[in-house]
């Protein structure tokens, strides 16, 4: 009874390490906006959330079937900024990771569209928030059904 409870969230949980995640990518195609030849990243949320839910599954039945995140933190080029690892980071899938879609053409072969991760991490940093406060919400609900108040 209690697992029917906090699955939601446990749901919430992930999604909040794979927002900050996709925070961390942003934030390192922001920081080499002016890198020549350097490559956008994203990361596909509906994608990686769908890999971590059934690789969750998976674990809970028996089977050690993790998914690595291989693309995150390496750059394309050696002058290229690398964010750390995190500890999660075995949580997501590499296949929810893809090169962003280049809008307009550089001269130096950057694909960074300044306009474009601005309004993403605005985006992400605002469903971070909402998913944050749901969180809060629930764990307060369920304090308060504990509780008998």
């Amino acid at each position: 009874m209690f697992a029917n409870m906090t699955s939601s969230l446990d749901l919430h949980a992930k999604a909040l390490v794979l927002r900050a995640e996709r925070q961390r990518i942003i934030a390192s195609n922001i920081a080499n906006a002016d890198t020549p030849g350097y490559v956008a990243r994203d990361l596909n949320f509906k994608e990686a959330l769908t890999q971590m839910t059934q690789t969750s599954a998976s674990e809970l039945n028996g089977g050690a079937n993790r998914l690595s995140f291989n693309g995150a933190t390496t750059a394309t080029h050696s002058k290229h900024f690398a964010l750390p690892s995190s500890s999660d980071s075995q949580l997501t899938g590499t296949s929810a990771l893809a090169y962003a879609i280049q809008s307009q053409p550089s001269v130096d072969s950057n694909s960074v569209d300044l306009d474009r991760e601005r309004a993403s991490f605005v985006d992400n940093s605002v469903r971070y928030e909402s998913t944050l406060r749901f969180i809060n919400g629930q764990s307060k609900t369920l304090l308060s059904a504990i509780q008998g108040q």
